[in-house]
């Protein structure tokens, strides 16, 4: 285990907001034998503990709701008003007296555009005109939020049916639909890598799973000061895997969500799909022999499963049900109306005032109803705060933290595993770690600025045990310049380790000292047996990046070992590659491409290799570029069976945008290939 230099990289600024509060808001539905809501109830009658210890009742409301809905009527357009204008606020609204809204429904509609193509935000439009106009009850209120490049909270809510058909009806079909995840129609799958998502700062933005998990844990933190259930309807066409899936970003939304009393109801705005085995006639055939072997579908249904999957978690772990593969979705509002009936609100003051992120069990009793059945929330995770520690409490907080059930996400980190064979058992995997710099508080030392990190970190194999570790502390120093760009710039973490072939599950945390300010980030990765690999051309990971950088420009280091700086190969001649973990660019930058092939065939006379290699670039599924081929026609006598390739290509002559990047590679003497695939972003 060692560590890298750290490097400022560009990357634009961003805003967040953050609350917190002590008071535990438990929603309780007690229902008879026969499911009827049970009403007159007052506080004396429910006891409520917390680990076993009992709590005093601070709160206490009854919500009676209907579900009698309302006349079905026509809404007809009021006279035209701007309704899309972004509302400029602090997302998080000010407390609410428990009376706010008395006997109403909270539901929430919200719109991921980013994630629909025209038509499935077309299908969840219809929809939600058609609960507004047939469903919608009295005690319904509604509030509309939308989510494409950035959270827009577009109507608080209201009861106004009209109000919100017309804002529905004013939604701006295909907006951010280029953003939604396109087919794969290649033989092979590129490997799709990217960043915790980070409201408005685009190199955290994009192919990422992250970026709307995290919407979804910001829209939940701004209801969590109203103690009603809440009921989130989120219309999505799937989340899909197409970026390192940071499972720590999804316990922490699921986290929010029980905190904040939301229930997730999911709805696919797909519906019902019958997918055609080889796709269908909106993308080209697929190369290749994959179609016929079967290996194209059952990519192609993995891929679907993938995002449905996603969008069941959430909804199993709060609480609310998913809709999937139905095409009346309205349903979905539907049951999120019905699931949340009458109930009582009992809230309480925890005596355990201890902010150290443990989990903490909820139990209510009722007295006097033995043949009551209660439903609610089984337990709750403690927040977190950094104070005065000594060094022995924050070596002990890092360690606890990484042992948490409950993940730290105040610091945003992006994450990227590599790997590149060394010997027939033995792999180098170096890790990527980018920490946005305008999330960073400096402190004035001198003629300097100063700021000092933790990072911790943990390997575990397929059965759980830990095979490789790090921890490392950073101190950072910059000069004057350096410090007034660091809000536009970002920091980069690199350190490595060698393992043997096989899946393993890492866990990373980074901590800045100075606000105490933690992020964590988790991802599952497979290094394969090359060696044992013979029906195709055996590969090492696909490093994308836009820089070189040299050694001596880290602005920090820990401890720089020659013998594996030598063997690391992304070093060359004192300079690092830097991979750019999100993929996006700029047209005025350069980009770099490199992967190593391992056992080329070689020329039985001349016991040379015959390798081609070259990039092309899609979009819309038409070739807009290709890169001269590079061959390799000599063996590599520094590393045997290895043949590197690094390409290098000045990004001024293509036209901004999305791209779907392909690797051609062929092995002329072996009689082998592949063309695996990445999606880039080109910024102007």
């Amino acid at each position: 285990m060692w560590f890298l230099p750290i490097i400022l990289l560009l990357l634009p600024q961003a805003v967040r907001f953050e609350t917190s509060t002590d008071l535990v808001i438990v929603d309780v539905t007690v229902r008879d034998r026969s499911g009827k809501p049970i009403e007159g109830l007052k506080k004396e009658d429910f006891t409520v503990q917390e680990d076993g210890k009992p709590q005093t009742t601070s709160v206490f409301e009854y919500q009676s709701l209907t579900l009698d809905p309302l006349p079905a009527r026509t809404l007809v357009p009021r006279p035209p008003a701007p309704v899309e204008a972004p509302i400029t606020r602090d997302p998080t609204p000010k407390t609410a007296p428990p009376t706010r809204y008395r006997d109403k429904r909270l539901l929430v509609l919200f719109f991921d555009f980013s994630s629909m193509p025209p038509a499935d935000q077309i299908r969840a439009q219809q929809s939600a005109l058609k609960f507004l106009n047939e469903k919608m009850t009295s005690s319904d209120v509604v509030s509309i939020l939308t989510f494409s490049t950035r959270l827009k909270v577009v109507q608080e809510f209201t009861a106004d049916r009209q109000k919100l058909a017309e804002i529905i009806r004013n939604f701006r079909i295909g907006e951010a639909s280029d953003l939604a995840g396109e087919a794969d129609t290649g033989e092979e799958e590129g490997e799709e890598t990217g960043a915790a998502f980070v409201a408005d700062q685009t190199e955290f933005n994009i192919f990422n799973t992250d970026r709307k998990l995290s919407a979804l844990e910001s829209a939940v933190k701004r209801l969590a000061s109203l103690p009603e259930r809440k009921a989130l309807v989120y219309f999505s066409s799937g989340v899909g895997k197409t970026g390192v899936e940071n499972q720590s970003q999804l316990r922490a939304t699921v986290n929010a969500a029980v905190r904040s009393n939301v229930a997730f109801y999911p709805i696919d705005a797909r519906g019902l799909v019958a997918t055609a085995p080889g796709g269908d006639a909106s993308q080209a055939a697929p190369r290749g022999s994959s179609v016929f072997s079967g290996r194209a579908q059952t990519r192609q249904r993995e891929r679907f499963n993938d995002q449905q999957e996603t969008l069941y978690t959430l909804a199993a772990d709060t609480g609310g049900k998913a809709l999937l593969d139905s095409n009346d979705l309205s349903l979905g509002i539907a049951q999120a109306q019905q699931d949340v009936r009458s109930y009582y609100i009992v809230g309480y003051y925890s005596t355990n005032p201890a902010q150290d992120g443990r989990y903490r069990r909820i139990r209510v009793t009722l007295a006097g109803q033995p043949q009551a059945k209660l439903d609610f929330r089984s337990g709750y995770f403690a927040g977190k705060k950094f104070g005065q520690f000594s060094s022995d409490d924050k070596e002990r907080q890092l360690e606890e933290a990484l042992a948490l059930g409950d993940p730290v996400t105040d610091l945003p980190l992006a994450l990227e595993v590599n790997y590149f064979r060394l010997g027939r058992e033995r792999y180098f995997v170096p890790v990527a770690v980018k920490i946005p710099g305008s999330e960073i508080s400096l402190v004035r030392r001198g003629a300097r600025e100063e700021i000092e990190f933790d990072f911790i970190g943990q390997v575990k194999d397929a059965k759980g045990h830990i095979v490789a570790s790090v921890r490392d502390g950073i101190k950072v120093k910059l000069d004057q310049a350096s410090a007034s760009q660091l809000g536009h710039r970002h920091l980069q973490y690199d350190t490595a380790f060698t393992l043997p072939p096989g899946p393993y599950r890492l866990k990373f945390l980074t901590r800045e000292n100075r606000t105490g300010k933690m992020g964590t980030f988790e991802v599952s990765f497979l290094i394969p047996d090359v060696t044992t690999e013979s029906k195709s051309l055996r590969l090492s990971s696909i490093v994308w990046a836009n820089q070189r950088e040299p050694l001596a420009a880290a602005v920090g280091a820990a401890d720089n070992q020659k013998k594996l700086l030598a063997r690391h190969p992304l070093i060359r001649d004192g300079q690092k590659l830097v991979p750019s973990i999100t993929r996006v660019f700029r047209k005025d930058q350069t980009l770099y491409v490199y992967f190593e092939v391992y056992d080329p065939g070689l020329d039985p006379d001349r016991r040379t290799p015959g390798l081609a290699a070259s990039l092309s670039f899609f979009r819309d599924r038409t070739k807009t570029f290709e890169t001269t081929p590079l061959r390799i026609s000599q063996a590599n006598t520094g590393r045997p069976g290895v043949a590197p390739f690094q390409f290098q290509l000045p990004l001024a002559p293509l036209a901004p945008g999305q791209y779907t990047c392909q690797i051609n590679v062929v092995d002329e003497v072996g009689r082998k290939f592949s063309f695996p695939r990445a999606r880039l972003v080109l910024l102007p």
